[in-house]
Formats: structure tokens, sequence, C-alpha cells
């Protein structure tokens, strides 16, 4: 528990009275606070590769004009690049990025690698639409049942749905009693 959370806490004396509420704020903060972090992160491998870019094409005009005048500015350069090299090293072991291999081959294979992001939406949304098939095929089903149910045995279908209604309300009753949250968590009350 940070200093905030300390000094939260123990301004409501204890007694867990909106405590929860303070913790999911607060673990939302942290969790902006990581992606921030992780982002910087990110924007410090993507800068020191550019500077490793920038030495590199230097490094080249250097050895490219090479005189033995240059023999020292070539040494810095190199020194510069190898410094920045091992810089880059350390930066990227920070970050914490997965790259699908089929990125990668992409991107070896002279491709643009958006290509793999929309061959997984389109996948995607192909592999919903057959779920929501299947889930418009069990409705209809279903439904049909009922229907043709109702008609041959109306006194049991009348009971299933006051038995599935009466089970509904008994949720619903329950849900309440754990003052379940709009998402769908349940509060958990702290102990004094």
């Amino acid at each position: 528990m940070d200093s905030s959370q300390t000094a939260t806490a123990g301004g409501n004396g204890g007694s867990g009275g909106n405590g929860a509420l303070i913790s999911q704020i607060n673990d939302m903060a942290a969790s902006a606070a990581g992606a921030d972090d992780s982002m910087q992160k990110l924007n410090q491998v993507s800068n020191s590769i550019q500077k490793t870019l920038g030495l590199i094409h230097q490094l080249y005009l250097t050895v490219s004009s090479f005189n033995a005048t240059f023999q020292m500015p070539l040494i810095q350069r190199i020194n510069g690049l190898v410094a920045e090299l091992d810089n880059m090293v350390k930066l990227a072991e920070k970050c914490n990025i997965q790259i699908p291999m089929e990125v990668v081959n992409l991107i070896d294979d002279g491709k643009n690698p958006d290509e793999f992001t929309r061959d997984v939406i389109n996948n995607c949304i192909a592999k919903n639409q057959i779920t929501k098939g299947k889930t418009d095929a069990l409705k209809s089903l279903r439904k049909n049942l009922l229907d043709e149910l109702e008609q041959n045995f109306p006194d049991e279908v009348e009971n299933f749905r006051e038995s599935r209604a009466a089970a509904a309300a008994e949720l619903k009753r329950q849900a309440q009693a754990q003052s379940v949250l709009p998402n769908g968590d349940v509060r958990v009350k702290s102990e004094h």
C-alpha cells in the first residue's frame, strides 16, 4: 500500500466504508501509470534506434571518405555506436513486448506487418459471424421447441416458464444481496 492509499484508508477510520471504491480507483490509476511507463520505455527504445541509425550513417560517411586524418573520428564514432547499441540493449530489456513470429516473418519477407493485423481481424470477424449464426440457430430452435411444446403440453410449458421466472428472480435477489457491481464483479466487504 503506497502513501496515498495509507492516508486514504486512515482517513475513513479503517471502517471499510468506501475502502473498496478507493482501492479500485488506485488500481485503475496504477494500471494507467503502468501503461504510461511502458509507453515511455518503448519511446526510449525507439529514440535509441533512431540515434543508432544516425550514428551508423555518420560512420558510413566517415568510412566512405576515409583517409589517415579521419582515423581518430572513426574510432570515436565506432565507440559511440557500440555505446549506443549497449544502451539500446539495456533499454530493450526493460520493455516486455511480445511480437508474434508471423509478424517477424512478414517483415523478413519484405511485407507490411499491417497485413498480419488485417488478417487477424478478418479471421476474428469470420469466426464471430459463424458463432453468431450458431447462437441464432440455437435461439430459433429453442423458440420453435417452446412453440411446439406449448401447443401439445400447455400446462407443462406454463410450469416451466413460471419456474424459470422464479429462478431468475432468485438469482437477481442473490446478486443484490452480494452487492454485485455493474461490471459483474462482486464487492467484497472488508472485515473490521
